[in-house]
């Protein structure tokens, strides 16, 4: 175990309220320790901003804590108990293979949970090893660190180590450990396992906690549970929306991978469309396309339901006034999830006010894409710097009446040419994390331990919409294949 006062050095500074929650939420255990501990990568700026000091998080005693292998001075680990819909069926889950060492209150005041993912063994492992490969840790630093530079709201990557040790999957594999950061771990489906297996009270516990947390400001509200159930719908609603403007495919939307909090969690078989079609499936277990790029929204919206089904006991003593309001709520959803995305499509194309046939344009354009088999990031930036690129869709006709339509929509509103463009420029990334790109850096890193790949690409991604030259080379869609690219649940 690392020394005490180099722990508290380092910046440490938890407090444990879930471990407050009564007990049947949570498994107290310690990380299983591993052999050979090794930093791979730190994110020093997210560090800083927790009040952690690089350098000591870097020393030997530093990344025994990353490894699970030393617990800080105030530190209390444990599991989560949660439940879920698997792609629609209902299961009892919980952290398999991950444990919260505690809550990170920041130099700003802020709460901030401290998990670490790959940390061994736990109640709720249901068989497996409870460790993770170095491939899929560093897959989720990427992803997550991007979507973050994108300004969507997702749990962050501070660390991960190499344990010195292998695990079995198909093959024998590296065994890495990430330190994941968040909002909270507070999911959908933790409230779907209070509701199941706990008590009334023990499911209002739960609901108050997350007030307090997540949204102190309705605390007071006379109706606070049906203020929570309409604070997490809003939040939902623009979460996905910001995924479907940058083509986001998450991959794995089942109830427990939806958090309270709104932020983006679990990068398992994620990844980001190049050609623009609302059927895009990339996991390889999702073999219905129930999570592709178009069913998205509406998965959103049974998934709250979902949520909306374990506050009912909370909503109203009366069972059909609980199912009301609830069904009041949740038929919201699709209103506000809309009012998002339009938004979103407006900017990407310089509209600055509202006009009726707005969503007709934008519906021509995104037809047209999805037609000519158009790249969905490098159309919007085509369109951005008036580049008409050498592609299938610019060279038509109907592209060419379309633009007319969206020149003569731009100037009709009072802002100039020079804002529009600027509000393109902050709404259409240069580039994302390209798919052949992430495989690229994992390949280097995983097989050759060649790491130079991955950090390039790092930096490129934390400046998403700085347009320079440099980003070019990381614009370009992957090669045509024979074989479409998939993804696997590693994570």
């Amino acid at each position: 175990m690392a020394n005490k006062k180099e722990l508290i050095e380092t910046g440490w500074n938890f407090d444990n309220s879930y471990a407050r929650l009564p007990k049947s939420f949570f498994s107290s255990l310690t990380p299983t320790p591993v052999r050979s501990p090794k930093l791979i990568i730190l994110n020093d700026s997210l560090a800083t901003s927790l009040g952690l000091n690089i350098q000591e998080l870097k020393s030997e005693e530093g990344v025994a804590v990353l490894a699970g292998n030393g617990i800080p001075e105030g530190a209390f680990p444990l599991a989560q108990a949660y439940a879920g819909h698997q792609f629609g069926h209902f299961n009892m889950l919980g952290d398999g293979r991950a444990l919260l060492l505690g809550e990170q209150i920041t130099p700003s005041g802020e709460r901030v949970d401290i998990q670490l993912k790959g940390s061994g063994r736990t109640p709720y492992s249901r068989g497996g090893d409870g460790r993770a490969a170095l491939g899929p840790m560093l897959r989720e630093y990427i992803i997550s660190e991007a979507m973050h530079a994108l300004g969507i709201p997702t749990t962050r990557s501070l660390a991960v180590v190499t344990t010195g040790e292998s695990i079995i999957r198909e093959t024998e594999l590296p065994g890495a450990i990430l330190t994941r950061v968040a909002a909270s771990h507070l999911r959908v489906g933790t409230f779907q396992y209070v509701a199941n297996w706990c008590n009334p009270e023990e499911l209002q516990a739960l609901a108050d906690y997350t007030i307090k947390r997540h949204y102190p400001d309705i605390e007071t509200d006379e109706s606070r549970y049906l203020s929570l159930l309409e604070k997490v719908i809003e939040r939902q609603a623009r979460l996905i929306a910001k995924w479907q403007l940058v083509g986001f495919i998450h991959g794995v939307m089942n109830t427990d991978n939806m958090t309270i909090s709104g932020e983006t969690i679990d990068y398992g078989p994620c990844a980001f469309m190049d050609t623009y079609d609302p059927a895009t499936v990339f996991s390889s277990i999702d073999i219905q396309g129930r999570y592709a790029y178009g069913n998205q929204p509406s998965i959103g919206g049974w998934n709250l339901a979902r949520f909306a089904e374990t506050l009912l006991p909370l909503l109203h003593d009366d069972q059909d006034e609980a199912v009301k309001l609830a069904q009041d709520a949740i038929s919201q959803y699709p209103k506000l999830y809309h009012a998002h995305w339009l938004a979103g499509m407006r900017a990407k194309l310089g509209i600055f006010n509202e006009e009726k046939q707005d969503e007709a344009l934008i519906e021509a354009l995104l037809s047209m894409m999805k037609n000519y088999r158009a790249d969905f990031t490098n159309t919007f930036r085509a369109l951005t710097f008036d580049l008409k690129e050498d592609t299938d869709l610019f060279k038509t006709r109907e592209f060419a009446e379309w633009n007319e339509r969206w020149q003569a929509r731009l100037e009709r509103q009072q802002e100039s040419k020079d804002d529009s463009h600027q509000l393109m420029l902050n709404s259409n990334p240069a580039v994302i994390p390209r798919n052949h790109r992430v495989e690229e850096a994992l390949e280097a890193a995983v097989n050759q331990g060649d790491y130079i790949v991955m950090e390039r690409l790092l930096d490129v991604l934390s400046r998403p919409f700085a347009h320079s030259p440099e980003q070019a080379d990381y614009c370009t869609p992957a090669p045509p294949s024979s074989r479409p690219y998939r993804t696997y649940c590693g994570t």
